[in-house]
């Protein structure tokens, strides 16, 4: 079977030997299954683990399901033979009730085994499992492909080049370590914004990355938001008023990248305040959208109660709003482009919007080790332009470095002693 790389797999392998469960969250299809064939085949081949000490369960098989929950004392002990340790992998963990209460009781009664779950909901494995397993459980988050998984894919040699200078923007963000800017003439850009395109247009799932024709993307994209929303959110945590909960979603896909006024979308879905707020939690503990919040030190002059919606995959977003345009065409390319970068982003360090009651605004704040202001500014630049927003925020916080995310430019400028880059989008 071709498997796409993931980069979560190494994270992982690193704590395989350890005693603690592993738990693999993320949102449907995003890989979960995939990762958990991944380790086997690591477990078999790197690790000499024999085959049957390696148990894989699906909790979607009703009869093995039946049988955990009854008596997972049982359960587990059928499959023990000898003193070797054995790995059991279990897909689709949420589905079982109480689920923290039955592996808190194997992992006290069984020293010789590993466990590794996977659950797409993150408010059952958040809030009802891990309150049971403090000290016990590791937990990782498995989001659809970013950019250099895609990447791997589709052209490796071009995702070894994205790679090399991704790495050192990085380093940038998280540790503050000096960039210094490509200076030669970049022959690869045009072939990453090819693939970006295509990236930001159906999204990161694996399965709709793999399919070959714009019309099975669109299919499978169809089919992962009905399943996905019908079955694991609407039907597992009990929504009752599913046209109002799917409205929902829909104003939000039409409100990406913008201020969300929760008492105006109560009012536009026939709704109300707590409500609205609840099915935002649900939404976002689900892997549906992000929500970052303004940045601000000064409580008089600057935003602190609002925050920005964002989708966690934009394919799943393009499909809810009907819009497959290449990006350079569309009226909303601008908070497509944030959107991509929130997302490759997301996991390295805390994030943020600024803004001030007089409208000045800069699209992120990254905080590493130091707070880095971001500016989105997709268009063919030929200069070290700036903004006043951007211009305001360095000097008012004395940023040692920022950057302006450009189409295609590399630059650099200084001013007030920070350091300003000019980055292409492709490489974030």
């Amino acid at each position: 079977m071709e498997y796409i790389p993931r980069v979560l797999l190494n994270e992982i392998i690193e704590y395989i030997d350890r005693r603690e469960i592993i738990a693999i969250k993320g949102p449907r299809q995003s890989g979960k299954t995939t990762i958990l064939k991944m380790l086997k085949d690591f477990l078999i081949n790197e690790k000499n683990v024999d085959e049957d000490h390696i148990i894989y369960l699906t909790f979607e098989d009703n009869e093995i399901l039946y049988k955990f929950s009854e008596n997972p004392k049982d359960f587990i002990r059928k499959y023990i033979i000898d003193s070797k340790r054995y790995y059991f992998l279990i897909d689709e963990a949420q589905y079982c009730k109480d689920l923290g209460k039955k592996l808190e009781l194997i992992y006290d009664l069984f020293e010789n085994i590993k466990i590794i779950i996977t659950g797409s909901l993150s408010l059952e494995l958040k809030n009802e499992t891990a309150k049971y397993l403090v000290g016990r459980l590791l937990e990782f988050e498995l989001y659809p492909l970013n950019f250099y998984e895609f990447l791997l894919y589709k052209d490796q040699k071009i995702a070894k080049i994205y790679r090399e200078w991704n790495e050192k923007i990085l380093n940038l963000l998280v540790n503050n370590i000096d960039l210094e800017i490509k200076k030669d003439v970049d022959i690869y850009i045009n072939d990453l914004l090819k693939y970006l395109n295509e990236y930001i247009k159906f999204g990161g799932y694996p399965a709709i990355v793999k399919a070959k024709s714009e019309k099975e993307k669109i299919f499978l994209l169809k089919n992962l938001i009905n399943t996905y929303l019908d079955r694991d959110i609407v039907s597992f945590l009990n929504i009752r008023d599913t046209i109002k909960f799917r409205r929902l979603i829909m104003a939000l896909s039409s409100l990406n990248g913008s201020l969300i006024n929760i008492t105006q979308l109560a009012n536009e879905i026939n709704s109300y305040f707590k409500e609205i707020a609840y099915l935002l939690d649900i939404l976002e503990q689900t892997y549906i959208i992000r929500r970052i919040r303004p940045f601000h030190k000064n409580l008089v002059t600057e935003l602190k109660k609002e925050s920005k919606i964002y989708f966690v995959d934009m394919g799943l977003r393009n499909y809810l709003i009907n819009n497959f345009n290449d990006i350079e065409v569309r009226n909303d390319f601008g908070t497509l482009i944030e959107n991509f970068i929130l997302n490759e982003l997301y996991q390295y360090g805390k994030i943020n919007f600024w803004r001030t009651k007089n409208k000045a605004e800069v699209d992120f704040i990254f905080e590493g080790k130091e707070i880095i202001p971001i500016e989105v500014k997709f268009s063919i630049i030929k200069k070290n332009i700036l903004t006043r927003s951007l211009y305001s925020f360095i000097k008012n916080y004395n940023s040692k470095f920022s950057i302006i995310v450009t189409k295609n430019y590399w630059g650099e400028r200084i001013i007030n002693n920070s350091k300003i880059k000019y980055i292409p989008v492709a490489y974030f």
